[in-house]
């Protein structure tokens, strides 16, 4: 407990959001307002967002509330929190006064990626001036500075009429009146962030969104039901960022997929709890939805419905028999997940114009853990055009196809099988037009020999190699990769020196290991032109 003697302070109530008078970004919640035994006047108790205070909400074994956790709960004096300020006390503290470098780092909005841009303020002598004239402001960040409220009636509206993004992230919003009467001052308003801040699930009426078409809301605690509340709220929504919020399922309210939402182009709903397919597939009837962002949730298998499975989905209308799924979706990012099956990377091509996906951080794309490499994915993914951020150029899908093909040549003979677990392996052979092997004499023979030849460039980059240049060697396809590290021994003249082998992929944020004496380049499906690096066992 935080004791000084009381003076005159603020009133504040059970459920309100506060934080330090000292520190704006500790922010918490008030759980109870009175006396504590033993000790005199009036205390507040607080739960703190961040933990880091002293109990639960009990003392000397008497219960007065129940924080969060073992210690994010303190009692304290009512003058040592502050129940925040208005939106134009928090203009004037950030623009009308001189700011810190630090204050200045903080100013800053999100882009469409969900990417922090700062705010440019360019020339400050000349700024101070501008700024003083608030109605030539059109973004404005407001971050951390304890935003409680709109204030007055009219006042936002009279302050800046002509500021289009707003930036409140870390405030102490709670209530969607509150929101609804700033929106309704700022009738250019288009991107409003109010990440951090914990805002309530109760949303009564309809609040005034109509000219929002960013909104951010990550770490607000928001769940599903709500955004379908705010549905008619936001009738210009285009980007609508929901990170950080525990979501787990998606419940529509009127039919069993989300309906509505027809501006909607960006759904941002990484770092949260969805872990069964059938919660996004009730996204899938967001017509205009180009870009949906799924990493880090608890995914462990993707797949694209048809015919029957799809009508049945849908509520089995006669009319939706015919319709698709995601039909305009581009942009699919699932990185962080826990997908390692192949049937879900082959269910990728099944959506109609999904050419940008992001895979990397699931066991399927890792392979170190049993996964496979960025060449295998690409040539089973026939229409990505960007893999985990990196754009796949005609030639790398060319490589990566030609080389995926040949590796199941390689090791699978069961056409059966083949069929099965490769479902693009005979279209790509024929199209890349990619013989059988087949035994042969004489001058044939010869010239097999020859086109089994691969060029490969090897690099050394161990510490203790020194500084030698780049050689490109014409191999045999056979090559194991034992017989490669004696090779690389007697090309470099690396005396003492143990050599360990890594695959370049273009693309590939990590090289790959090599680690398999006994396979061959063949069987690893190395094609021409690839890179090998010689470093050095540690």
């Amino acid at each position: 407990m935080q004791d000084d003697s009381a003076e005159s302070s603020p009133e504040f109530r059970v459920g309100q959001r506060v934080h330090s008078a000292n520190d704006p970004r500790r922010i918490g919640t008030v759980k109870y307002v009175g006396p504590i035994e033993g000790h005199a006047g009036e205390w507040v108790g607080v739960d703190w967002d961040a933990g880091e205070a002293k109990h639960d909400g009990s003392v000397n074994g008497i219960r007065y509330f129940q924080a969060g956790s073992d210690r994010s709960g303190s009692f304290v004096r009512a003058k040592v929190i502050s129940p925040g300020i208005s939106v134009v006390r928090a203009l004037e503290l950030r623009y009308r006064t001189d700011s810190t470098k630090e204050e200045e780092d903080e100013m800053y909005v999100f882009s469409a990626s969900n990417k922090r841009v700062s705010v440019q303020l360019v020339g400050k002598d000349k700024i101070q001036d501008k700024l003083s004239r608030f109605e030539e402001l059109t973004g404005a960040s407001l971050s951390y500075l304890g935003v409680s409220t709109p204030g007055d009636p009219g006042q936002i509206r009279t302050a800046v009429p002509n500021l289009k993004e707003l930036d409140l992230t870390g405030n102490l919003l709670s209530e969607w009146k509150d929101v609804s009467t700033i929106c309704e001052q700022l009738p250019a308003l288009a991107a409003l962030n109010l990440s951090n801040n914990l805002m309530s699930l109760d949303i009564c009426g309809q609040a005034q969104l109509k000219s929002i078409r960013i909104l951010v809301l990550n770490d607000t605690g928001i769940k599903w039901t709500q955004i379908e509340k705010l549905k008619h709220s936001l009738p210009a929504i285009e980007e609508l960022h929901l990170m950080g919020n525990n979501i787990s399922t998606i419940e529509p309210t009127s039919s069993s997929v989300v309906q509505g939402y027809d501006s909607l182009r960006l759904l941002n709903l990484e770092d949260n709890c969805i872990a069964e397919w059938d919660e996004i597939l009730k996204l899938s009837q967001i017509r205009g939805l180009e870009q949906l962002h799924l990493n880090k949730n608890n995914l462990n298998r993707i797949y694209y419905p048809h015919n029957t499975r799809i009508h049945e989905f849908l509520g089995g209308n006669e009319s939706q028999k015919e319709r698709k799924l995601f039909t305009n979706l581009r942009c699919l990012l699932l990185g962080g997940n826990n997908i390692e099956d192949l049937a879900s990377v082959d269910a990728l091509n099944s959506f109609p114009k999904l050419v940008d996906i992001r895979l990397s951080e699931n066991p399927v794309a890792d392979p170190g853990r049993g996964g496979i490499p960025r060449f295998v994915l690409i040539a089973r993914l026939a229409k990505v055009e960007i893999l985990n951020g990196s754009e796949v150029s005609p030639r790398e899908r060319k490589d990566s196809e030609i080389r995926y093909v040949r590796l199941i040549m390689s090791k699978l003979h069961d056409p059966q099988e083949i069929k099965q677990v490769h479902p693009r392996f005979a279209e790509l052979k024929n199209f890349h037009g990619i013989e059988d092997e087949r035994p042969s004499v004489g001058v044939a023979s010869l010239q097999k020999m020859a086109s089994g030849l691969l060029s490969i460039t090897l690099k050394c980059v161990g510490a203790t190699m020194g500084e030698k240049p780049p050689l490109t060697k014409k191999l045999p396809a056979t090559t194991t990769v034992g017989k490669l590290k004696s090779l690389s021994e007697s090309f470099f003249k690396l005396k003492s020196i143990k050599p360990k082998l890594f695959l370049q992929e273009e693309g590939s944020p990590l090289p790959i290991l090599l680690d398999d004496e006994m396979e061959s380049l063949m069987d690893l499906g190395i094609g021409n032109g690839s890179t090998i690096l010689i470093d050095e066992e540690s």
